[in-house]
């Protein structure tokens, strides 16, 4: 059984989407890459993890509590899964560029050069956005650098975590 539900946010509308073990998607209506419209069709249910979303984007939007115990299930490949378990390492008002992880990721992997194009498209296809933060990868010289709900999401939420060091 999985349930979806919407939070309207400062930014637009999110859809929300769980199962009974964790939050699968969180996902801004105008963005790349949006869930199927068979997911669009369910029933709108809230679950205890929509709920306990809701209250964190909540928090999150009012610049609150930016920690969460949300339980994430995380669909993806392996590559994938590696590149959200770095974003989940980025600490709320900090920031790091795709080369620093494409860097990291070669390190891990054992490999001569960094897979950078491989680690933009991961990080492109992020399913939890926000709590899984993928807008706080920038360019290499800290620029503003792609964002699936657009660079002026980005930006926003950069800027509601007050991270100061971006060139637009």
């Amino acid at each position: 059984m999985f349930y979806v539900n919407d939070y309207v946010s400062p930014v637009g509308k999110i859809l929300l989407y769980t199962s009974e073990n964790g939050l699968k998607g969180l996902y801004f209506y105008n963005q790349k890459y949006f869930p199927s419209i068979a997911l669009l069709q369910a029933k709108n249910y809230e679950n205890e993890i929509i709920y306990n979303t809701k209250k964190y984007l909540d928090n999150y939007f009012t610049g609150k509590n930016t920690t969460h115990n949300i339980p994430l299930e995380i669909d993806g490949t392996e590559f994938q899964k590696l590149i959200w378990a770095m974003l989940l390492k980025i600490p709320y008002g900090k920031t790091t560029t795709y080369y620093n992880i494409a860097k990291e990721v070669a390190k891990i992997r054992g490999l001569k050069s960094a897979p950078f194009q491989a680690v933009g498209s991961a990080i492109g296809r992020n399913k939890i956005s926000i709590l899984i933060p993928c807008h706080r990868v920038l360019g290499k010289d800290n620029s503003l650098k792609g964002y699936v709900a657009g660079l002026q999401v980005k930006k926003y939420l950069l800027d509601l975590e007050k991270i100061e060091s971006i060139k637009d």
